[in-house]
């Protein structure tokens, strides 16, 4: 059979499989906290694949193939510091997070952070802030178009519909708890797809002369391919440019859609067995990026003329080198890398409407006022129904950024949001110094210089040239524009920076709330 009557098959047999944990999902939903955290459900190993598998994406499984398709070693950078900058985060963060966040009850990342500073005002700010990691939805769906396009030749816009749809059913069925059962079983999947592509890369499958032919093909093409730094690209240009990598995915492990499964780790002193055996899945998956570099041997620059996309790079690859059944096959679990993220942001998205605005602004101030349960129940229906809104809108914004390369598109979505929440966040888990002022000026001025470096605006008001003494800054500045992980780390050293200087000038929250935060009265009262 054609690799397209294959790819048909699996993909039949995946969608019932995961409408099919959807419904299981939703016979474990019970309340409004069900749907939003799975809240003490889950053991150590489920739950780590299921975050290992939230946190790598469809701009791991193609995205990251793309990029060191295109740019050669230089991106095997990313493959080992992604994981590692995401993983110390949680270590850094789960601990505060997780037992504050069940003190409280909450729910999304964006309530825990108003709780944890008394503050409604920032509960809104970062729930705002959090409609960018619609970009971020928009990379998964452009990811899932581009493999239901490969594989199934189907027209851009029904591959995009079908995505959509098979989202849509399973998670409006089970929320959190579908994510994570979903997840953890794609997690499973995608360790595979992943130990498999690392293998090929290692013996050079495919290649004459093993991995040597594989290096000896990337120079033949171009030297900077083989060069532990590519001057051709300011993504790995300089060692700031690799230190970056580290730094900016340092919150990611944070973000709404992946901080919230924290909740759902049925016994608190699992956490560290959760967080290495999430480690070893995610750093698994994350070398899966150096998939380009084979990709880029033995097709040459196929990937980078008119009509193709390095984005291709992985599926491209597992089509030249394996029977039709077995790439097809390999699709479905490149597949799950792209819906096990979608999932996750699509109800941590759905909790900005119905729990962090209705339940927490505006049912306190309706006039006629209701019951626990009834409270519950709405906010219930209302998840439902913004997930679906949610994804409808995030298809929109997919269709018409399609054509950038998903490992970027992702990061318009999630830099801003990384380098807003390394002061509040980040630092606000390791000092009970940080002041509800202080992590305001973290949230705006992070968010604020990463908009204004990756956006350029600056320098269309500005000749960076013409700043002066200045201008060899500003230069170098307007250099990185076009490097998210670059731009992400600055905004967040500045996020940490102004959180740390404004709260040491501003009034200190209360001994009695950080005694309710951090669950340490005399650590609290010393404070």
């Amino acid at each position: 059979m054609s690799l397209m009557a294959w790819s048909w098959i699996f993909l039949v047999l995946y969608a019932g499989g995961m409408i099919a944990f959807g419904w299981i999902a939703s016979r474990r939903v019970r309340s409004a906290d069900d749907f939003a955290t799975a809240r003490r459900g889950y053991g150590p190993l489920v739950l780590a694949l299921a975050f290992a598998a939230s946190t790598a994406s469809g701009a791991t499984f193609l995205g990251s193939p793309g990029l060191s398709y295109s740019y050669g070693m230089a991106s095997v950078w990313g493959a080992f510091l992604y994981p590692m900058g995401v993983y110390l985060g949680v270590l850094l963060a789960i601990k505060l997070v997780s037992s504050s966040g069940h003190r409280f009850g909450n729910r999304s990342i964006p309530e825990y952070l108003g709780d944890r500073y008394q503050s409604d005002g920032i509960r809104l700010l970062v729930s705002i802030f959090s409609l960018v990691l619609f970009f971020y939805i928009a990379g998964q769906l452009v990811s899932g178009l581009v493999m239901f396009e490969i594989m199934l030749g189907l027209e851009p816009i029904w591959a995009l519909i079908i995505t959509t749809i098979v989202l849509v059913v399973y998670v409006v069925l089970g929320g959190a708890h579908a994510d994570i059962l979903t997840d953890s079983v794609q997690g499973f999947l995608m360790l595979l797809v992943a130990a498999l592509t690392i293998v090929l890369v290692v013996v050079g499958f495919g290649v004459e002369g093993g991995f040597g032919g594989v290096v000896d093909s990337l120079r033949s093409q171009d030297e900077n391919l083989v060069g532990a730094l590519n001057p051709a690209t300011p993504l790995y240009h300089s060692w700031w440019s690799i230190l970056a990598i580290l730094l900016a995915h340092t919150p990611l492990g944070m973000l709404p859609h992946i901080g919230n499964k924290v909740w759902a780790l049925r016994d608190d002193r699992d956490r560290s067995r959760f967080v290495w055996m999430a480690f070893g899945v995610g750093l698994t998956l994350g070398l899966l990026g150096i998939g380009g570099l084979l990709s880029r041997a033995i097709l040459g620059d196929a990937l980078l003329q008119p009509g193709r996309t390095p984005n291709e790079a992985l599926p491209a690859l597992f089509i030249e080198l394996f029977p039709t059944w077995f790439a097809a096959l390999i699709g479905v679990g490149i597949l799950s890398a792209i819906m096990s993220t979608a999932d996750g942001l699509v109800v941590s998205s759905s909790q900005i409407i119905a729990n962090d605005i209705y339940r927490r602004s505006i049912v306190p101030r309706l006039k006629r006022k209701m019951t626990g349960s009834e409270v519950d129940r709405q906010v219930l229906i209302i998840s439902r129904w913004s997930t679906v809104i949610v994804l409808l809108a995030c298809m929109g914004l997919a269709w018409s950024t399609m054509n950038m390369n998903v490992a970027l598109l992702v990061w318009v979505g999630s830099g801003g949001m990384m380098a807003a929440f390394a002061g509040p966040l980040m630092l606000g888990a390791l000092w009970r110094g940080v002041t509800a002022r202080g992590a305001y000026a973290g949230l705006v001025l992070g968010m604020g210089t990463f908009v204004l470096l990756h956006s350029g605006i600056v320098w269309r008001i500005f000749d960076p040239a013409g700043l002066g003494p200045l201008s060899g800054v500003a230069v170098w500045l307007q250099g990185e524009q076009t490097n998210p992980y670059s731009c992400a780390a600055m905004g967040e050293l500045v996020s940490v920076a102004a959180t740390y200087v404004v709260s040491k000038l501003t009034q200190p929250l209360s001994a009695q709330h950080l005694a309710d935060v951090f669950g340490d009265p005399a650590q609290a009262g010393a404070e």
